[in-house]
């Protein structure tokens, strides 16, 4: 059976990134199992991959200069201000389906992906 997330993209942040509340859970859910409540989501965008850049997500306990920090029920999710521009509006959701389970990247700013999914310009 598959779950249908209904997210409204009209409301998604123009300064940051969206988690869903299916992410979120995940997040928390994930972190709880590490023991740890000083971390934060990071996404950041990195050179690499088909398409020329490609999405990194992971757990980081650091705090730069110029980071956007936003709050998702007691889930930080922490963005660098290089970035921060590519990610302006992006939805990240989590789906768990028989074909794929993972974390997804909905975003705007992308104008075109690689065939994997894991890169775009």
């Amino acid at each position: 059976m598959t779950a249908t997330t209904n997210i409204d993209i009209t409301t998604a942040p123009a300064d940051g990134v969206l988690l869903t509340d299916e992410a979120a859970g995940k997040v928390k859910a994930l972190l709880e199992s590490e023991g740890r409540d000083d971390l934060a989501l990071r996404v950041a965008v990195q050179p690499g991959g088909c398409s020329g850049l490609r999405y990194q997500l992971f757990f980081d306990e650091r705090q730069l200069d110029g980071d956007v920090r936003k709050d998702f029920g007691g889930v930080g999710v922490v963005t660098d201000r290089m970035s921060a521009p590519y990610l302006m509006g992006a939805t990240i959701d989590f789906v768990d389906t028989i074909e794929k389970q993972g974390f997804t990247i909905d975003n705007p700013n992308a104008t075109g992906s690689c065939a994997c999914g894991d890169s775009f310009h």
